[in-house]
């Protein structure tokens, strides 16, 4: 192994770049994963092109990607289940282990948690990292490390149907056929749901969510969505709905397609943060909201749920790219939006 690898860095908005960097030494609680494979997110493209999430600011050189499946390949000395040689799917969050929501299971909420691509951390668009063991879950020898990185997107797929109580008989919506909303389609199915409806204004990812496993498409640019949906539902409305596009209308229509007593699950990101919403149509309803950020210990079930082919992961990867292309990956994921729906660098 040398002593340095390759590493992709964000030199701007717009702008990607080289540097060699020192292979880290794992810590006594890390391992060290020769990465293979890492998706491509939203959130990277949105640094990409805008620099910012919110209060979260690039500083050049910036590390992106937090998608990551790979090989242990080093092992500190008070690690006791991982050997060298095991494949690993990477939870990218390290959480401070002692706030409040810490000690209340709920990890994903912890304030101070080091999260790969989060800016001031780097991610993992790199051919090594030094990760904690207990967040690099071994792979069954039926997963591949390029399911391994779309583990990460999957799971949060699993904790929205978790939030929203999917369970089998319902009719279930998810707004948003990218990846996220073909994982959360998935992730439902996985679940037991007995009818899955996606909805998205482009035909292609409507295709490939028929391909995976969507009982019903509606291109909601081409049909009357509501008449669709009473007409499927015999007036009832959804048992459960699963927002992923982030748009004031999605959410509207989440709310006017709902049946009384239902659940919307929040998933996508509106660009603007801020929605204007038919309220009163929301409690005349009884509905309730619920959203997610990211997910929290779901790992394990999302890594089972591929290994026993309850879930085909690896055909939401559509367009694959090496490292050395950084540049042109993270140009295409940016500029041909309507036919990507997710992109995966491969390492090594």
């Amino acid at each position: 192994m040398n002593d340095t690898m390759k590493t992709a860095v964000m030199l701007g908005i717009g702008k990607m770049g080289f540097e060699e960097r020192p292979v880290p030494t794992p810590k006594d609680n890390e391992v060290l994963v020769k990465l293979e494979y890492v998706g491509i997110c939203g959130s990277d493209i949105h640094y990409y092109e805008t620099g910012a999430i919110g209060p979260y600011v690039v500083e050049p050189p910036f590390v992106l990607g937090h998608e990551a499946g790979g090989t242990v390949v080093g092992v500190g000395k008070d690690v006791k289940h991982l050997k060298v040689g095991d494949r690993v799917a990477l939870e990218p969050g390290k959480t401070c282990g002692h706030c409040e929501f810490c000690r209340e299971g709920k990890y994903n909420l912890c304030p101070d948690v080091e999260f790969f691509a989060t800016p001031p951390y780097d991610g993992v668009f790199c051919e090594y990292v030094a990760h904690e063991a207990d967040l690099c879950f071994k792979l069954p020898e039926n997963v591949s490390t390029l399911e391994g990185a779309l583990i990460e997107p999957l799971a949060i797929g699993f904790h929205a149907a978790n939030l929203g109580g999917a369970h089998i008989g319902q009719t279930a919506v998810v707004f948003g056929s990218g990846c996220i909303g073909l994982v959360c389609m998935m992730a439902l199915k996985a679940e037991g749901v007995s009818r899955i409806i996606v909805v998205d204004i482009m035909d292609k990812r409507l295709a490939k969510a028929k391909e995976l496993g969507a009982d019903i498409v509606i291109n909601s640019s081409k049909e009357d969505l509501k008449a669709r949906i009473a007409e499927i539902t015999e007036g009832k409305g959804v048992d459960l709905v699963i927002e992923t596009a982030g748009t004031e209308i999605t959410t509207r229509q989440s709310i006017e397609i709902a049946k009384k007593g239902s659940t919307i699950v929040l998933v996508g990101y509106s660009k603007t943060g801020e929605l204007t919403l038919p309220i009163s149509l929301f409690i005349d309803k009884e509905l309730t909201f619920k959203s997610i950020f990211r997910y929290r210990h779901i790992y394990p079930m999302a890594i089972e749920a591929v290994a026993t082919g309850r879930v085909n992961l690896k055909d939401i990867a559509t367009d694959f790219f090496d490292l050395d292309d950084i540049q042109e990956a993270m140009d295409k994921s940016v500029s041909d939006k309507m036919n990507i729906v997710k992109s995966v660098v491969k390492i090594s």
